[in-house]
This record gives structure tokens, C-alpha cells and sequence, in this order.
């Protein structure tokens, strides 16, 4: 590992222990945000582009350090900028922090894996270059796997950035905007849990699974096609 690595390391693990060690995390639930959303509400009448901006540079912050709290932040935008104001916010925030989550997993471990496990990864490099936007849209909107999961083993892959970018931002849309929706009844909430019933979930999953549904049905009806075709 070069000196550069080194160093964006060590920051990294010490802005993370920080954020334990000084308990930082108590600002980002549940309790904190219903006891301060009056307040945060104030502020930004009185100042929306700081707001604003502040929040934004907090949630990509958190997202791209892979801290908790992305979830709370989602619902309190909710709360302070309303939904559409609001979803457009943490849309960007969101995608914006996963891609500073990517680059540091692609700069830091990417050469260090891909050399250690070549062999082993070939068929899964090649499967990504050639079907990457499908299963990486498929794994944003189904809610099965952590975010900063996704987020750091793409940086792994060969899928491109401003790829990653996009298929982020549109497969992440549907959840965003069920949170943001929740945030705006911030006051009655009393679990995380409540925000996502079964049947939502499974139609989030139903739809993560319809893209990887539908490419295969493309693929096959193309080779049927070809097949027909030299008949």
C-alpha cells in the first residue's frame, strides 16, 4: 500500500473512531431529531441556503464514511425541507455520499484485492462489465443488502463511476422517497421499524428482481432471434 493510501486510511479510521469515541452518533437518531425538529425547522426559515447546504455536507459525510445515521438524516429531511424539496436533497446527498464511499473502497482496496483473488474474480469482472447497471440497479432498490455494503463492494468491480453514479440515483429513488414521505410525520414516529411494512418490502424487492427478470427475457428472446433467423 503507497504512502497516499496510508495516510487516506489512517484519516478515515480516525474520523470514525471520532465519531464514536465522542459519541456523535447520539445527533443522528430517532429521539434527537423528534427533540430538535422544531428548531431545525426555524432555522432553515431563517436561513435555507446554509441549512441547506449544511445538511447536505453533513449526509455526505456520513454516507461516504459509512457511518450510521443516513436513515434518521433521510427523515428529518423530510421533516425540515418537506417532500419534494426534500427528495430532490437527499436524492443527490445519497449519491453523492455512495460515491465518495466507492472512490475510497476503489482507491484504497480495488488493486489489492483484484491482484490477491485475479483468477477468482475473472468470471465476476466480466459478469459486471457486461451486465453491472442491472445488478447494481437491482441491489438499490431491493432493500436486502446495507448500504454501505453495496457501496464499498462496487468499488471492488470494474463498473465505472459515473455509472455507479447514475444507477444509484435512479434505483435509490423509490426508497428515498418513502422515507423523506415518513419524515414529514417525524413527531408520531416511534420505531424505524414501522416506516417499512412486509408488503412494502416485497414490492421493493419485486422490483429489484424485474430488471435481472428482464434482462435475461431480452437475452433470450435476442438469441432466439439470431437463432431464427439462420434457420
Amino acid at each position: 500500500m503507497t504512502r497516499g493510501k496510508i495516510v487516506v486510511l489512517l484519516v478515515a479510521i480516525i474520523g470514525i473512531a471520532a465519531f464514536f469515541f465522542f459519541d456523535l452518533h447520539q445527533y443522528v437518531t430517532l429521539e434527537f431529531a423528534q427533540q430538535q425538529r422544531t428548531v431545525a425547522i426555524d432555522y432553515f426559515i431563517a436561513s435555507p441556503a446554509i441549512a441547506i447546504l449544511g445538511f447536505v455536507f453533513f449526509y455526505i459525510v456520513i454516507t461516504g464514511m459509512s457511518l450510521p445515521g443516513a436513515t434518521i438524516l433521510t427523515l428529518i429531511a423530510g421533516a425540515i425541507f418537506d417532500f419534494w424539496l426534500g427528495l430532490v436533497i437527499v436524492s443527490f446527498a445519497s449519491t453523492f455520499g455512495a460515491s465518495l464511499a466507492f472512490v475510497l473502497s476503489r482507491y484504497l482496496f480495488r488493486d489489492l484485492v483484484q491482484n490477491k483473488f485475479s483468477s477468482q474474480l475473472e468470471a465476476v469482472n466480466n459478469g459486471i462489465r457486461k451486465d453491472g447497471i442491472f445488478y447494481l440497479f437491482a441491489l438499490r432498490l431491493a432493500p436486502l443488502f446495507p448500504f454501505f455494503v453495496i457501496n464499498f463492494v462496487m468499488g471492488l468491480t470494474p463498473i465505472r463511476l459515473i455509472t455507479f453514479f447514475w444507477v444509484s440515483q435512479v434505483g435509490m429513488l423509490a426508497g428515498t422517497a418513502v422515507y423523506v414521505n415518513a419524515g414529514k410525520q417525524l413527531g408520531q414516529l416511534e420505531t424505524l421499524s414501522g416506516i417499512l411494512s412486509p408488503m412494502l418490502i416485497g414490492s421493493f424487492v419485486l422490483l429489484g428482481v424485474f430488471p435481472l427478470v428482464a434482462k435475461k427475457g431480452l437475452d433470450w428472446y435476442r438469441a432466439k432471434y439470431r437463432t431464427s433467423e439462420s434457420e
